[in-house]
């Protein structure tokens, strides 16, 4: 008998939210539904950039190391929602940027690689709540998500819709969790390489603040 272990990873989330209020109707017919539904709740409200630096700890098989990362996001009109990491002294030029769909890393303040490998975080944590509802679908289509699957359950005491699986029998198809009250994305579970384990990232202590 095989075992597959599942990655967990927890992300501590400070994000610009709007009042909450309890979210009733209909069960969404699909995933576009899920994203229409967290698009109206905030247009209008939602963050457009977002910066924060970021002690992260980085293990090793024999080591672990610390380093300060500094990161932007900002929406664009032409290429949805960016994401640039500067690690360590921002002077030096050591930088990733992602967008949902391509990947660029500079060394020095110089391109030394391109990629098609995105971030489809991306869409889920600020597009989908600043752009139309299509292009959102079309930034997850990497993460190959069948958006016509969604089923009512709940994670942590709290309701969520779950878009990408028909039942809770399924936790192996790339799927992404919104609660139903505040209509944020609580838990996405993707598998990032045939063959690996799923990847199961929480996104947790979500904080109202500023105007919205």
């Amino acid at each position: 008998m095989s075992v597959m272990r599942r990655l967990t990873v927890v992300v501590f989330v400070l994000f610009l939210t709007a009042p909450l209020a309890a979210q009733s109707g209909r069960v969404p017919a699909n995933g576009a539904d899920v994203l229409e539904r967290m698009r109206a709740k905030y247009w209008g409200k939602w963050y457009q950039t977002l910066e924060f630096s970021q002690r992260t700890t980085l293990f090793g098989r024999n080591s672990v190391r610390e380093e300060i990362w500094f990161e932007r996001l900002w929406q664009s009109p032409t290429r949805g929602t960016l994401l640039r990491i500067d690690v360590g002294d921002r002077a030096l030029g050591n930088s990733t940027i992602n967008t949902a769909d391509s990947g660029y890393v500079l060394r020095g303040g110089k391109l030394v690689q391109a990629s098609a490998n995105g971030n489809f975080f991306l869409p889920l944590i600020e597009g989908v709540y600043l752009q139309p509802v299509g292009r959102t679908v079309r930034d997850l289509a990497s993460a190959k998500i069948d958006m016509n699957k969604v089923y009512a359950g709940e994670w942590k005491q709290e309701k969520v819709w779950v878009v990408g699986a028909a039942s809770a029998s399924d936790s192996m198809s790339p799927q992404f969790w919104v609660e139903q009250k505040r209509l944020v994305v609580v838990r996405v579970l993707i598998m990032l390489a045939p063959g690996q384990p799923p990847l199961d990232v929480h996104l947790d202590k979500y904080v109202k603040t500023g105007g919205g």
